[in-house]
């Protein structure tokens, strides 16, 4: 036998297996196109030698990297930092881990996410909030890699996955009008490079910001309550961003009832700020987030909001992506829309008879 004091090869198996290299490749890589004993022989012969395939050329033989990319186009403290992209990520690493397959988090390198995507080397992508006009996105179509878009648009041949985000926003804001509220501000989600998102149509490029929008202007309206556009304040997906979002609304001395936030965190930043302000929630501010992270129950109020199933969300786009990788041929790339529904907590209240905001 070959001492052990030198990694071995690949040669030194087939020697003492008495077969070519091409069939320890096989026994590895394609055990199918060998009989059970030669595969368990070489194999056995490999565990005796410590023999390992080299990862870069199995992955050149087999043409496959067994990982997928998850691609964000926020940098990954931004994402940690939110629970909705843990939560998320799990979901997708759930399926993952089951199939074999590594998972590579891909986001700006140097503020470039194109540069990010030129070192990646990953069998596809699950792109989350990415739209058609990020260049990456059209990088990703040129080059062929299969793709499962989160929260982005469909493309015909690239999957998709998302939640009734309108729907679910619609029933946000009827919930809010069905309890007597008639002054409202929305914070809103502060997407990248996205100009022009608060119109009424929001065009043809939908993201999960303009398709809630679209659903709270369409609630509050079946309560004949227009939303002006100095009503909707935007910014970071954060704790942070909620409570700057809530100051500069104070500061521009809008006084409204009833805030409609795109996202938990975002929502619980809005209730500390509120209460800074020397507001009561919900007796003089009723507040409705969205996502109804594992958090939403625990906030203080516990925080009425639309339940999205994150993890599902996760779980379905990994799987789809995975087959599109078995599948290349695959025309009809499945479009999945999963249901929202609203979750009514304690942190809205009918509105206040005289608004003690406006006397603020």
């Amino acid at each position: 036998m070959v001492a052990r004091t030198k990694r071995a090869r690949i040669a030194d198996v087939a020697r003492e297996a008495g077969v070519s290299k091409t069939s320890v490749s096989f026994a590895f890589n394609s055990p199918e196109r060998l009989s059970v004993a030669t595969a368990a022989r070489v194999r056995e012969v490999a565990d005796a030698l410590g023999y390992r395939p080299h990862p870069v050329a199995r992955m050149l033989t087999q043409k496959s990297t067994m990982t997928i990319g998850l691609l964000t186009p926020q940098v990954l403290s931004a994402v940690f930092a939110n629970p909705f992209f843990a939560t998320l990520c799990g979901g997708v690493a759930a399926v993952t881990d089951q199939a074999g397959y590594g998972l590579l988090f891909v986001s700006p390198l140097h503020g470039s996410l194109v540069r990010a995507l030129g070192r990646a080397t990953v069998d596809g992508f699950v792109a989350v909030g990415l739209s058609e006009d990020h260049p990456e996105i059209e990088q990703i179509r040129r080059a062929g890699i299969p793709m499962v878009l989160v929260d982005g648009d469909a493309f015909p041949e690239h999957g998709s996955v998302e939640s009734s985000d309108e729907l679910g926003a619609r029933a946000a804001a009827r919930h809010l009008v069905g309890l007597g509220h008639r002054e409202f501000v929305v914070v809103g989600i502060e997407p990248p490079n996205m100009p022009g998102l608060f119109e009424h149509s929001p065009g043809p490029t939908e993201t999960v910001t303009s398709r809630r929008l679209t659903g709270y202007r369409q609630g509050l309206e079946l309560g004949g309550i227009a939303l002006a556009d100095e009503r909707i304040v935007v910014g970071p997906a954060t704790f942070d961003g909620g409570v700057a979002a809530f100051r500069r609304v104070w500061e521009d001395e809008l006084r409204p009832t009833a805030v409609l936030a795109m996202s938990d965190v975002m929502a619980i930043g809005v209730i500390w700020a509120a209460r800074e302000a020397g507001l009561r929630v919900p007796e003089d501010l009723s507040i409705v987030g969205f996502d109804d992270l594992d958090i939403a129950p625990h906030a203080n109020p516990p925080l009425t909001t639309v339940h999205q199933p994150i993890r599902q969300k996760g779980e379905e786009s990994a799987k789809l992506l995975l087959r599109m990788i078995a599948s290349p041929d695959l025309e009809r790339p499945e479009h999945r829309v999963l249901e929202t529904r609203l979750i009514i907590r304690a942190s809205t209240a009918a509105a206040p008879a005289k608004s003690k905001a406006a006397a603020l």
